[in-house]
């Protein structure tokens, strides 16, 4: 176990996992698809930062927050699954049960393909990129703790990024070798009116059904016709409320 920074030095990592700490990067997802790609680490090696000069989040979107407040962290992980979506899903639960330990209140849910949202609203977006030399895959997480934008959720700055990221780990460890049943039982998408929102064509509005063995998003549109998303960003349309 390898550890470095203030704070951070003192945190009880779970065993098996291999934690570096740097105040600043351009990408913690970066800086680890390279180590990968030069062979270099391999599964289970982390990297977090206090601040991010270069963050992505999914479709190329800028995912920025004031240096020290929030948990932005990057997970090697290997081999790819054979749906490989299920890394992040993976991650998300994680993230949910350590949300949920430090923030006992916390009305918290997934949200396809890939947030965390608290009370609706966001509180973490999590990004997935593969080695393009080895079978690895990172998974990125930004989880809002002290900080959130405009419109979006954050757990208080009584929580410390390091609490989630050791119960994030330790719960990654004790899920289940197959979590398709428990991703859909924490996903609030499905039973939802939705609007899928595509790269290509007009957005499509319907009620969110199901996910597929493929992850895909199964949707039945206000015609009646059922289609399966791959890709798209995903609103929940609530009467009333700010739409997520």
């Amino acid at each position: 176990m390898s550890v470095h920074g203030d704070i951070w030095d003192a945190v009880p990592w779970p065993d098996g996992w291999t934690v570096r700490h740097v105040a600043e990067t351009g990408s913690t997802n970066a800086d680890l698809l390279a180590d990968l790609d030069a062979g270099l680490i391999g599964d289970r090696n982390v990297l977090v930062t206090d601040h991010q000069t270069a963050g992505r989040g999914r479709l190329d979107r800028r995912w920025d927050a004031p240096p020290g407040t929030n948990l932005l962290v990057s997970i090697a992980l290997a081999p790819v699954p054979s749906v490989p979506v299920e890394a992040t899903h993976r991650v998300g639960l994680a993230a949910l049960s350590a949300v949920r330990e430090v923030r006992p209140d916390a009305r918290v849910a997934l949200k396809w393909p890939n947030d965390l949202l608290l009370d609706h609203r966001k509180l973490a977006g999590i990004l997935a990129q593969r080695s393009s030399t080895r079978d690895a895959v990172v998974v990125g997480l930004g989880l809002n703790v002290a900080w959130a934008p405009d419109g979006a959720a954050r757990l208080g700055p009584a929580v410390r990024p390091a609490d989630v990221l050791a119960r994030l780990l330790a719960r990654f460890d004790e899920l289940p070798a197959s979590i398709g049943s428990r991703y859909r039982s924490e996903l609030s998408t499905i039973g939802e009116r939705v609007r899928v929102e595509l790269p290509a064509g007009p957005a499509v509005e319907g009620t969110a059904i199901d996910v597929d063995e493929a992850a895909r998003l199964v949707v039945r549109s206000d015609d009646g016709v059922v289609s399966a998303f791959e890709v798209g960003d995903v609103v929940h349309v609530r009467p009333g409320e700010n739409r997520v």
